[in-house]
C-alpha cells in the first residue's frame, strides 16, 4: 500500500479509500463485515461514509452505513487504527428525510448531523468531516454550466465564512479531526481557503469529487489548485458506477449491477460514454490489461489525487479493485489513454 498526504495536515493515508455506500442496501451487515475486514488486513484503513448512505436514498435506510460501520467499531474495537471520513448532507439532493430536505451549514444543523453520525458510528471523532455537497446552487452531480438561473439565486443561502467558523468550532471541541469539501466548484474551494487564512479558521485539507476516464473535468481548474493550495482529490466513482468495469459493455445489463437495479443512475448512461467505454476496453485488451485495471491505475498516476474512493459488492470486486493499484501504466497506454480522451472528453460528467 502507498500513502499520500492530506493536505497539509501533516497526516499519510492510503492511496486507496474504502467506500461503504452500499452498505445496508446491496450489502448486509455481514457482507460489509467482510469487506471492512478484508480492507483493514490490506493495510485500507481509510474508510468513508456519509448520514445519507446508503444509495439510493432512502427514508427507511438512511443512516444504515453508518451504523453498520459503528457495529463493526463496537464489535472488533481498533478505532485508533481507522481514518474515518464521513459528510453531512446538503439539500434537496438527500431527500427530504434528512431534516425536511432543506439541509443549511449552520452551526445548529452541523451540530445536529454530527450528533447523528457520532452516535451510530459509535465514536466520539470522526477524523474527516465533509460538507457533501454545495447548499447554494451551482454545477455538481453531473450538471454543467452556471446559468442565469443559478446566478441570480441566494434564498436561504448560507454565508461560507458561518459554515466554516461551525466547522472549526466542531474541531476545536476535538469531535472531528480535519474538514474537507465534496461536489465542489473552483470558486468554492478557493472562496473557503480564502476565509480560512484570512480568518484563522480550519483548513480544508481534501475534495471529494467524482473522476475517472470517463468524467475527468477534475482537471480544468481544481487540479491546478491541488498543486499550488496542496488540496488533494479523494476520487469517487473511479469505476463510473461499473461501466469501467466493462460489465454494461454491449448494452449487457447483468441482474446485480446498480444500474440494472436503480434506474435513476442515468449519469454514465448514453451514446458518448458507450463509445468511450469500449475504446478504452480496447485499448486495455491490446495491452494484457482489464479494463478495471486500466481504470483504477490511470488514476494513480495523477498528481492531484490524494486517493481513490473504491467500492464493491462482492469480495472478488474488492479484491480485483484493490490488486489493479499494483499496475503501472507504460506510456504507450497512457498516450492511448489520451488519444481516447480528445476524441470523447468527458462524456459522463
Amino acid at each position: 500500500m502507498n500513502f499520500k498526504a492530506l493536505g497539509q495536515s501533516g497526516i499519510q493515508v492510503p492511496e486507496i479509500c474504502l467506500g461503504t455506500m452500499t452498505f445496508g442496501e446491496q450489502n448486509n451487515q455481514q457482507e460489509a463485515f467482510e469487506q471492512l475486514n478484508y480492507a483493514l488486513d490490506q493495510g485500507l484503513y481509510f474508510w468513508d461514509t456519509a448520514e445519507m448512505y446508503p444509495v439510493p436514498p432512502k427514508p427507511e435506510t438512511q443512516g444504515s452505513t453508518e451504523q453498520i460501520i459503528g457495529n463493526w467499531i463496537a464489535k472488533h474495537g481498533q478505532r485508533d487504527k481507522l481514518f474515518l471520513a464521513s459528510k453531512i448532507a446538503g439539500p434537496s439532493q438527500g431527500g427530504s428525510h434528512i431534516r425536511d430536505g432543506q439541509t443549511r451549514f449552520i452551526a445548529s444543523e452541523i451540530q445536529s448531523a454530527l450528533d447523528g453520525s457520532l452516535k451510530r458510528l459509535q465514536t466520539d471523532y470522526i477524523d474527516l468531516y465533509q460538507l457533501h455537497w454545495p447548499q447554494r446552487p451551482t454545477n455538481f452531480f453531473g450538471t454543467l454550466g452556471y446559468n442565469n438561473e443559478q446566478a441570480h439565486f441566494n434564498h436561504n443561502m448560507t454565508p461560507l465564512v458561518e459554515t466554516l467558523e461551525a466547522l472549526s468550532a466542531e474541531v476545536k471541541k476535538g469531535r472531528i479531526r480535519h474538514i474537507g469539501l465534496s461536489n465542489e466548484t473552483p470558486w468554492g474551494t478557493m472562496k473557503f481557503l480564502q476565509l480560512s487564512k484570512e480568518l484563522g479558521l480550519e483548513k480544508i485539507v481534501s475534495v471529494q469529487n467524482p473522476y475517472s476516464l470517463l468524467n475527468r473535468t477534475y482537471e480544468i481548474g481544481m487540479s491546478e489548485i491541488a498543486h499550488h493550495e496542496g488540496i488533494g482529490l479523494l476520487a469517487y466513482s473511479p469505476l463510473a458506477f461499473g461501466y469501467l468495469t466493462g460489465k454494461y459493455r454491449h448494452g449487457a445489463r447483468p441482474k446485480e449491477g446498480r444500474i440494472t437495479k436503480f434506474s435513476r443512475f442515468t449519469r454514465y448512461s448514453n451514446p458518448e460514454s458507450d463509445w468511450a467505454t469500449e475504446q478504452y476496453a480496447l485499448l486495455a485488451e491490446k495491452h494484457g490489461l482489464t479494463l478495471t485495471q486500466l481504470a483504477l491505475a490511470f488514476i494513480k498516476h495523477q498528481f492531484f489525487v490524494t486517493s481513490t474512493i473504491i467500492g464493491a459488492t462482492t469480495m472478488q470486486q474488492l479484491k480485483e479493485n484493490i490488486q489493479a493499484f499494483d499496475v503501472d501504466l507504460s506510456e504507450e497506454v497512457l498516450q492511448g489513454i489520451e488519444t481516447i480522451h480528445r476524441q470523447q472528453p468527458n462524456p459522463a460528467p
